[in-house]
């Protein structure tokens, strides 16, 4: 075959079509080369150590929530149920709060609904007190056997929505299976299954890894690393607190952040949502959060309520 004018280019340098910009040329060195496809290994386990009934880790839920929407790329993350209150006793369950028996938890709660602003009523625990967060912790250890983690963390938060804003006792047998229902799963078979000897053994389970973890309070985040160590957080922490310690477990000076999720794709997965977790995800003011809503979403995808003085939207 007869080679034309300018054909000795085409034959000895191989060509290139950039895919952005549309312009043909000779392909660079770059182009030439190994590619792995594997996604890169979550190093780092992060274990969240709580309990339906702990007022702290509802406190921390907004923190939480961003945290694992902008870093979860990270790290793998494990929810382990604690066992706050198996049964009240005649004695001190909570010395250091003053807390003997259910009324005393009022107080206690709605302090801690104020200082964080995130709601709790709290009188649910003197008209219809729950006696063991042991049955609402078995119920979320039967969902995540049988489904996966997310549909169980789910149903931990429509749990605390019910029991620290609605007043419901999240031990009763017919509030647990009507939370159950509304996550589109079967709520008598699951509470009945986590009623069964296995649903404490999967219960007890998370009480022997939580002990391993060397934990003694509610809410626990550790982070661990390959040669398992790393960094224990107890309490609610600002939400820097979590990046910086990922920091420091993953020995990295920076980290790359993804982007937060639009205010409708949040509510969307959440249903629900607080001015104070709208305003940890998008980093605004109490007086801006309304302003904010409207900016984001038309009326016909929410409605603004309000309960114990702080708003919320719903999807409608």
């Amino acid at each position: 075959m007869k080679v034309r004018k300018g054909d000795s280019q085409l034959k000895n340098h191989p060509m290139v079509c950039d895919l952005e910009t549309g312009v043909c040329g000779v392909a660079g060195e770059e182009e030439l080369g190994i590619i792995d496809f594997n996604q890169p290994k979550k190093s780092i386990e992060v274990y969240y150590v709580t309990d339906p009934i702990c007022s702290h880790c509802w406190a921390l839920e907004p923190v939480l929530r961003r945290f694992i929407e902008q870093y979860g790329h990270y790290f793998n993350f494990h929810t382990i149920m604690g066992g706050l209150l198996e049964k009240w006793g005649d004695g001190p369950v909570d010395p250091a709060n003053g807390i003997s028996g259910p009324a005393d938890v009022v107080g206690h709660w709605r302090e801690v609904g104020e200082y964080y602003r995130m709601p709790i009523d709290g009188t649910v625990m003197m008209n219809n007190p729950v006696q063991s967060s042991y049955p609402p912790s078995r119920v979320f250890k039967v969902i995540q056997k049988n489904q996966h983690d997310a549909i169980a963390f789910e149903y931990l938060r429509r749990a605390r929505e019910a029991l620290f804003v609605f007043n419901q006792n999240i031990a009763d047998t017919s509030v647990m299976i009507d939370i159950v229902n509304k996550l589109g799963l079967d709520g008598v078979a699951i509470v009945n299954e986590s009623e069964q000897t296995s649903g404490q053994q999967l219960l007890n389970e998370d009480f022997d890894l939580a002990r391993n973890l060397g934990v003694r309070g509610f809410p626990t985040i550790i982070m661990m690393n390959e040669d398992n160590k790393g960094l224990k957080i107890v309490g609610g922490r600002p939400f820097v607190n979590y990046v910086e310690g990922l920091k420091q477990v993953l020995n990295f000076e920076e980290l790359q952040p993804k982007q937060q999720p639009s205010l409708l794709s949040l509510l969307g997965k959440e249903k629900l949502l607080f001015s104070k977790e709208i305003e940890v995800m998008y980093d605004l003011e109490k007086s801006e959060v309304i302003s904010y809503v409207k900016k984001e979403l038309s009326s016909e995808q929410y409605e603004m309520k309000e309960i114990l003085g702080e708003c919320y939207i719903t999807t409608k």
